[in-house]
């Protein structure tokens, strides 16, 4: 057992994969706490598992509707998966910058209400409607990230309480409109957006079932690819990790530490913009009054279980939708509330909130190990080397 701990902490203090190992820990044991959860409430955790993967197409059901298949939970999980990717991402963005953006669901909500509002409704050809509601949505979560950023920068206001309130103002006053002026007689939600400007393909039939595929699920991986290019290659992110690192002795070495804050959280901004288009003008078609996705606060237990990594946030954000995604075939199968999947995402960003504790342990463990391995010291007399007297 001391063995296996022993080689557990060299694991996880290893500069290379280490922070890899602590998110494969952090998985495991929010797995095994789930398990225990579901083992007191008296179901089988394999079964609920799988009942998780069947929800998300990853593992065939036992029966389907009629038209539809396993490739249409599949496609139906993509259209989950590619907003939740491109708000971690915008999540990422600024947590490398030194910020914490908890507003990416209030520039979602923004972005999607615009999008929906000005192209949705429009009669444009869907060749010029679909990146007119991107741009509108980058456009509108830049504008937000980059006041927040100017917010931070001009008046020392902390990111976190400015971007609360403006959540709640942008929640009150998108929900203002709606009920005044875009409001379903029957639903009183947004009324849904057109088919031209919809980021989601509905209905394709694919294998003789019918799927909604997804365009956002293309912009997330570039997004992701594109964001990891700009850290890893480029002057800009090297500055932005400076800034979040140390801004005192980034602002000594020449860096405009009040700018580069703005620029990441306006690109913080357009990639939560993203994510509000692919979200409403995808996946979701529709806007609930007053109501700020949940998806928006999901992602930043993604990308903390991602490492802050935008490919390892890809992953992350795989394992999270398939728990959002499958909870209601979870729940239906096994007969507990759906509101389990939360829970396991909330244990996953305990357990990842914690990433840097379990090195902590481990760097200490083999400190130890070195001081107990090391050679004593010779003894000493009281007059004088280890012969004296």
């Amino acid at each position: 057992m001391k063995k296996a701990v022993d080689k557990l902490a060299k694991t996880l203090d290893g500069q290379r994969w280490g922070s890899l190992w602590v998110s494969v820990l952090s998985i495991v044991l929010s797995m095994i706490c789930a398990s225990v959860i579901l083992l007191i409430m008296g179901k089988n955790p394999l079964v609920a598992f799988q009942s998780f993967l069947q929800g998300a197409g990853f593992w065939p059901k036992t029966s389907y509707g009629g038209g539809s298949g396993m490739l249409t939970d599949l496609f139906s999980f993509l259209n989950v998966l590619a907003p939740m990717i491109l708000a971690s991402l915008s999540f990422i963005v600024g947590f490398k910058a030194g910020l914490f953006n908890i507003g990416i669901s209030g520039q979602m909500l923004a972005s999607g209400y615009l999008a929906i509002s000005i192209v949705g409704y429009s009669g444009l050809s869907a060749v010029l409607a679909k990146p007119l509601v991107i741009l509108v949505g980058v456009v509108a979560g830049g504008l937000l990230g980059a006041f927040v950023g100017f917010l931070k920068y001009k008046f020392n206001i902390h990111e976190v309480v400015s971007t609360i309130m403006v959540n709640y103002i942008i929640s009150y006053l998108t929900g203002f409109f709606i009920n005044t002026y875009h409001a379903d007689a029957l639903t009183r939600s947004m009324k849904i957006c057109g088919s031209n400007a919809r980021l989601t393909w509905t209905n394709v039939q694919l294998a003789g079932v019918k799927c909604n595929i997804p365009l956002g699920i293309v912009l997330a991986l570039i997004a992701a690819f594109v964001v990891k290019f700009i850290f890893d290659k480029t002057v800009f992110g090297f500055e932005l990790r400076a800034v979040g690192q140390n801004p005192t002795c980034a602002r000594y070495t020449g860096i405009k530490v009040g700018s580069r804050i703005m620029a990441s959280m306006m690109l913080s901004g357009m990639l939560a913009g993203l994510a509000g288009v692919t979200y409403y003008c995808g996946y979701y078609n529709t806007i609930v009054p007053k109501t700020l996705p949940d998806l928006g606060y999901d992602a930043i237990a993604v990308a903390l279980l991602g490492n802050s990594s935008p490919i390892g946030a890809i992953f992350a954000a795989i394992l999270i939708s398939i728990f959002q995604t499958g909870s209601n075939y979870m729940s239906s199968s096994l007969g507990v509330a759906k509101e389990i999947a939360s829970l396991i995402t909330g244990i996953l960003l305990l357990f990842s909130a914690c990433g840097g504790f379990f090195r902590l342990l481990a760097h200490r463990r083999l400190e130890r190990l070195a001081d107990e391995a090391a050679p004593s010291a010779p003894e000493t007399g009281k007059e004088g080397g280890p012969h004296a007297g």
